[in-house]
């Protein structure tokens, strides 16, 4: 009996789990994901060299796999003769958290206006969603841009910047399904046992409405990731000599044709991340709505 209750407690994910892995490409995703938070959680064991050491001698080697590479730098060297391989994998380690507290910061936020303005409507929707559209009504980047230009260049104030960009995305989803939950029976059942409001939203409403926070979230960690890269680039997010990739791209601007992977790499790292997370994104949305199994 006891294994029976085990088997059907395993089930939904079980089931969960073989709807997924039919996404070939959210698999693809997934293990992409895996291998960078890897490289995050272990760079400092992983990574050859201190990634803002100098080494005067080796000035933009190439790649161990293209002539004139040494054996010592696998990737090359940029510059100013830094470890391209460790500083993408520290650079891995960075946009990682950055992308971590994007959506930490985001979600907490968006999930709660959501949260207000679908189950109070009127007046709270109205004042809530009228913030939200002046949010949207920015490109996303240039409001990225104008909230680390008040608040100053540094990686804490991009990851805020990013955040603030972010939490349109999680406000309207968590809206959208609290305004289709707080119309089912076990909400009014719940009204009916006298449950207060913020009860009824956190502990009723909110873990009905995780399946598409969740995808949400995927979605916004490689936006997070995206956007950081891109401060960074135009010098607004982290600062030299941290090895974050969008610096590392800004940094090899002026060597696109003398020494085109200091170019290459790390937009193949911020490609690669990206990529993986919207893959695993939408495995995760296939796996997790009703509607779209087969």
């Amino acid at each position: 009996m006891e294994n029976v209750i085990e088997e059907k407690m395993e089930h939904p994910l079980v089931e969960f789990w073989g709807q997924f892995s039919q996404n070939k490409g959210a698999v693809f995703g997934l293990a992409i994901i895996v291998l960078f938070s890897f490289l995050a959680l272990f760079a400092p064991l992983i990574a050859p060299f201190d990634p803002t050491n100098i080494d005067p001698t080796n000035l933009r080697v190439p790649p161990i796999f293209s002539s004139g590479g040494a054996p010592q730098y696998f990737f090359g060297t940029d510059d100013v003769g830094r470890d391209i391989l460790s500083r993408l994998i520290y650079g891995a380690q960075i946009s990682m958290l950055i992308g971590f507290f994007v959506v930490v910061i985001s979600a907490s936020i968006g999930t709660f206006l959501g949260l207000v303005s679908g189950y109070y409507g009127g007046k709270v929707d109205r004042l809530v969603m009228r913030f939200i559209d002046i949010l949207m009504a920015f490109p996303s980047i240039l409001l990225a841009i104008v909230v680390v230009s008040v608040m100053g260049p540094g990686i804490s104030n991009a990851v805020i910047a990013v955040a603030i960009v972010a939490i349109p995305g999680f406000t309207r989803i968590v809206r959208a399904s609290v305004m289709a939950e707080k119309k089912k029976q076990y909400v009014m059942a719940s009204k009916t046992f006298g449950a207060g409001s913020f009860r009824i939203m956190f502990s009723e409403i909110l873990p009905n409405c995780m399946a598409p926070l969740i995808v949400q979230g995927t979605l916004g960690f490689s936006d997070g990731i995206l956007n950081a890269a891109a401060l960074g680039f135009l010098g607004l997010g982290a600062q030299a000599p941290t090895p974050e990739w969008g610096i590392m791209l800004a940094d090899a601007r002026p060597f696109i044709e003398s020494s085109p992977w200091m170019v290459t790499l790390p937009g193949l790292c911020i490609l690669l991340v990206v990529l993986g997370f919207n893959l695993f994104g939408d495995g995760l949305r296939d796996a997790l709505d009703p509607r779209l199994k087969r």
